[in-house]
């Protein structure tokens, strides 16, 4: 079956023309049909006549924000069984594909299309005064969020390097406030600067920010992110290897639903994608689409 290629021109910094990547399809034998995209309305509108038309099988060919727009266009959709998502890593970050080691380079990551072998994925869902939005991997409130807004401010010829500058910019203005937050088994009532709730594993450019995640639990990783900014000089080193859920500073939850409240001002985003501000609600959909691998 022919994959639908949707390509976002503005993710990362000079990708592959669509000539290019329809002859590397070519090249390995794989029926494509090369999309480009320019608006989230391009994206919901091909998912739309394609879904009318019984394809179920779309590459995102982009980073983790061309991911979170693909999906969120197919689970607008009902469908017989899920979705097959295929990911081409041309994004300033693909950290979803961490998770499962398909590598970072586009080429080789389409080698990944080729065969049967799907991975049965759950989603996250959020909602809050911005309406409801669905993400594959990671939601932040709080200062990471913050992080995002400044890194879309920043160059992108700086690459991965984007994030993490923006994110101690976004510490220097960012003190903690009391927030809540509940799951399914207990309440985390503290003073805190973040707030994750991973599906999978890595963001921020290879941070293993939920070395504990799965996509298959029905779950979501929580952690709240306590204490004063300057915590997060010894606290960050260790969230780059994933070591850091022992930390004093860092309270964790695996919950199937999460309400997040915290000031109205906090920052939220999912996929690297800036939503809106809190308080929210986020809850697990298990089994939302495959993913080929």
């Amino acid at each position: 079956m022919t994959w639908i290629v949707l390509r976002n021109p503005n993710a990362g910094w000079r990708g592959p023309s669509p000539a290019v990547i329809e002859a590397a399809f070519r090249e390995h034998g794989i029926s494509a049909e090369i999309h480009t995209t320019q608006t989230l309305g391009d994206v919901d509108r091909i998912v739309a006549r394609e879904h009318r038309a019984g394809r179920t099988k779309f590459v995102a060919a982009g980073g983790d924000g061309t991911v979170h727009s693909l999906v969120n266009a197919l689970l607008g959709h009902p469908w017989e069984t899920p979705p097959t998502v295929g990911v081409l890593p041309l994004g300033s970050g693909s950290d979803f594909l961490r998770t499962f080691a398909i590598p970072q380079d586009w080429r080789k990551a389409l080698t990944h299309l080729i065969g049967e072998d799907l991975y049965l994925c759950d989603a996250g869902r959020i909602e809050g005064t911005f309406g409801e939005r669905f993400f594959v991997n990671v939601a932040d409130i709080g200062v990471a969020g913050a992080a995002v807004k400044w890194s879309g401010r920043l160059p992108r010829i700086i690459g991965k390097l984007r994030y993490t500058a923006g994110f101690w910019i976004a510490l220097a203005g960012f003190p903690s406030r009391q927030v809540t937050v509940e799951t399914d088994r207990k309440t985390i009532d503290a003073k805190a600067i973040n707030i994750v709730v991973a599906n999978g594993q890595f963001f921020g450019g290879g941070m293993n920010i939920a070395p504990q995640a799965a996509l298959t639990d029905g779950l979501l990783d929580v952690e709240v992110f306590t204490g004063q900014r300057r915590q997060a000089f010894s606290v960050m080193p260790r969230v780059v290897k994933g070591l850091h859920l022992r930390h004093a500073s860092v309270q964790t939850a695996r919950s199937e639903r999460v309400v997040i409240t915290c000031p109205v001002s906090w920052p939220v985003e999912a996929d690297g994608e800036l939503l809106g501000t809190g308080p929210v609600t986020i809850s697990a959909v298990a089994r939302a689409f495959y993913l080929k691998i």
